[in-house]
């Protein structure tokens, strides 16, 4: 074994330890919004992405000759059309809204920069990281500043008392306030931890809602009889 071969085999573990950290983060990311793929997954699809491109560029060294000539991108195209498998595993349809495509782009992207750190170039995998990054958790909130001004998607988790018109009432308040309901997705728990201190049903709901922003809305629905508690949730998939 010649000193070349153990500077570059160490350069290719270097290359597979930069995937990991990175596509790593972007997982922990995931992971801390309760989504599909977490960790593990981001991990593993960042490290094997950069196998495949290693593998491409040095796995065939020992077969080229002056009869023998191959494509070192051709393993590693393959990545781009492997990748769609995982990432549509995680996307799926509710009522009429799609979820789940914020995690399938984070696995195409990991994928990409897995791919680039294989490559050699750390730089722009980096870059690509660091604007992952700036998508996931800039954009919601210049979002949330712009969206006085501009119709916006949103999803609020409801829990109420069962049986007493409640639902009639969120639904009043909504379009008092110019809010339309796009989706109303209910769950009844049948345990005995899920009922209030008079054994009434509780009730808890995602609403789906449009409109513009209207601070008084929550206000409005959590001073409703019946209402026990309104929060808004992360609708990022």
């Amino acid at each position: 074994m010649t000193q070349f071969e153990l500077g570059m085999w160490g350069w290719q573990a270097l290359y597979l330890f930069e995937a990991f950290i990175l596509s790593t983060s972007i997982g922990v990311e995931r992971q801390a919004r309760h989504k599909d793929a977490g960790t593990r997954t981001h991990a593993l699809v960042g490290v094997g992405s950069a196998l495949f491109v290693i593998i491409s560029k040095y796995g065939f060294m020992d077969v080229l000759s002056s009869n023998v000539k191959l494509d070192p991108s051709r393993v590693a195209a393959q990545i781009v059309s492997g990748i769609g498998f995982i990432g549509a595993g995680v996307v799926f349809t509710q009522r009429s809204h799609v979820r789940g495509l914020t995690t399938a782009a984070s696995i195409w992207i990991t994928a990409a920069i897995g791919a680039a750190c294989g490559a050699g170039l750390f730089l722009p995998a980096l870059v690509c990281t660091v604007l992952y990054f700036i998508a996931v958790l800039l954009f919601p909130a210049l979002m949330r500043l712009i969206s006085p001004h501009l119709g916006y998607n949103d999803v609020l988790r409801l829990r109420y008392v069962d049986g007493h018109g409640t639902l009639r009432l969120i639904l009043s308040v909504c379009a008092a306030h110019d809010i339309s309901v796009e989706g109303f997705a209910t769950h009844k728990p049948k345990n005995d931890k899920a009922q209030s201190a008079g054994g009434e049903r509780i009730v808890s709901a995602n609403l789906e809602i449009r409109g513009r922003e209207n601070a008084e809305l929550i206000s409005d629905l959590s001073d409703l009889d019946g209402v026990i508690s309104v929060t808004r949730i992360d609708g990022n998939e």
